[in-house]
């Protein structure tokens, strides 16, 4: 019997395939927010993590497993695959839940006082320290400190990092003693650490006190089946209740299954709210998604070859963009992520170059 709010095995996938005539997939032409809700509940963990593709279930299994024992976590992926849910999820399921989970982006933290912010200060330790503080890592005491982005942290501050973990203590700066800590440590990186611990940039030990459970998270590209599900989840958390949408489009469904999705489930989630923001009726469509960083998401676009310019490319995507909304320019800037007046000025542009084929758009 999987852990309350473990994932179950009785998950509607069979074989890790999710189909989109799944029973639970609701029809398109019948969708219904408040049921969407309680639907898409039954199969969010407590951290908010979704999915139930053969990938994501091994995910699952990892987080169940690591939830109760005190080793660290690594967790390693693309940005944008839900490294910090899964290190909610094992945070929330765990018997450290009560007590504090404390985030660190560790690319953010001020250079010059990332001691000080990690670990504490006295009052007096260096200039400016008016007051002592307690630090992060004291602020995590009983509960989990997540470092995200471990791989940035500088290779000075490694070895101290390294001796908090071994020797279960903090020495805040300008201190002579330290003070005994209590912390789950998971760590998260979308970097190659062992080739970094190659070139020299990253500690080997640190590593390797780091790596006791590795969790390495799958790109969404090898987890499409799990796109209805990310869909209807995100449509629910972020849908508009004055501008319901009651169907989703069959192009919608085919271009998110179809697109490759490089930013992986922040990418999606970002494309349809921009659907939801940009949308002017009932019916959830993938035209109003686009941005004009990536015009292969135009349908009948081609793919550029090596040697078209940036020029050419720009003018390929307006063109299209216009034909997708019918000549209306306001629609095309809209698709494109570009004011109007940009789109005018464009325009305006390819009408007084004698190669242009569709200057009359």
């Amino acid at each position: 019997m999987p852990r309350e709010g473990c994932f179950a095995e009785d998950s509607p996938c069979e074989h890790g395939v999710l189909t989109l005539n799944h029973p639970w997939i609701p029809e398109p032409q019948n969708l219904d927010l408040n049921s969407l809700r309680a639907q898409s509940a039954s199969l969010v963990s407590p951290g908010g993590l979704i999915g139930v593709s053969a990938p994501m279930r091994m995910i699952h299994d990892l987080i169940c497993k690591a939830t109760d024992r005190p080793f660290p976590v690594m967790i390693v992926g693309e940005t944008g695959t839900g490294k910090e849910l899964v290190a909610r999820c094992i945070h929330s399921l765990g018997v450290r839940q009560r007590a504090p989970f404390i985030a660190v982006d560790c690319s953010s933290l001020s250079p010059t006082l990332i001691e000080s912010e990690l670990f504490g200060h006295l009052r007096g330790a260096f200039t400016g320290a008016d007051a002592p503080a307690r630090g992060l890592v004291e602020a995590a005491d009983s509960g989990t400190l997540f470092l995200d982005e471990i791989g940035e942290l500088p290779i000075e501050l490694q070895a101290k990092l390294l001796r908090v973990i071994q020797e279960r203590e903090v020495r805040p700066v300008g201190s002579a003693y330290a003070r005994p800590v209590n912390v789950r440590f998971i760590a998260a990186t979308h970097r190659d650490l062992r080739n970094a611990v190659d070139k020299g940039t990253f500690r080997s030990d640190l590593f390797y006190r780091l790596n006791v459970i590795p969790i390495e998270m799958p790109p969404l590209r090898v987890r499409k089946v799990d796109i209805p599900l990310l869909v209807v989840a995100f449509l629910a958390k972020h849908a508009d209740p004055a501008r319901p949408i009651n169907r989703i489009a069959d192009d919608f469904w085919r271009f998110v299954g179809s697109f490759s999705w490089p930013g992986n489930v922040r990418e999606l989630e970002n494309f349809v709210v921009r659907c939801i923001a940009l949308g002017s009726g009932p019916v959830l469509q993938h035209e109003d998604g686009y941005d004009c960083s990536m015009p292969a998401k135009i349908p009948g676009y081609c793919s550029p070859t090596d040697t078209q310019s940036l020029a050419a490319l720009e003018r390929s995507a307006i063109l299209k963009a216009l034909e997708v909304a019918k000549g209306d320019k306001i629609a095309a800037a809209r698709i494109l992520g570009i004011g109007k007046t940009t789109l005018y000025r464009k325009l305006k542009e390819y009408r007084q170059s004698p190669s242009d084929a569709g200057g009359s758009a």
